[in-house]
């Protein structure tokens, strides 16, 4: 069994920098693909990014890419989402979550949830 945490959800400005962490434990993650999700209010949970455990390949949702950046630090068992340039449309829940596929956008093909944190950007 793997738990995830998030931390570093908050309020910021449009344009504010935030960084995301979720932290991992019950076993490495070091090889399970980790991604980040989220789901705003009276939305589906959508695709953000996620990376890769061998190589540390990276894919983005379009909205994103140039602003986000996933990272992951084995060592820690952490993985981390760098959210620069925020914008109001970007205001959610984001969720981390490891899947045993190399990659995928899809939420069914994730096995372990974190409980989530919330990020709100005002204009």
């Amino acid at each position: 069994q793997v738990q995830l945490v998030e931390s570093g959800g908050g309020l910021v400005q449009a344009g504010d920098s935030l960084r995301l962490s979720c932290a991992a434990s019950g076993r490495t993650v070091s090889s399970l693909t980790m991604g980040w999700f989220r789901q705003a209010p009276g939305k589906e949970r959508e695709f953000v990014s996620a990376i890769s455990g061998i190589g540390g390949t990276t894919w983005y949702t379009a909205s994103v890419k140039g602003r986000f950046t996933i990272s992951r630090d084995n060592a820690k068992n952490t993985v981390y989402l760098q959210m620069n340039s925020l914008k109001p449309e970007d205001t959610a829940d984001y969720y981390c979550a490891a899947s045993k596929y190399l990659f995928s956008n899809s939420v069914v093909n994730y096995d372990y949830w974190g409980q989530g944190t919330q990020v709100t950007v005002s204009s």
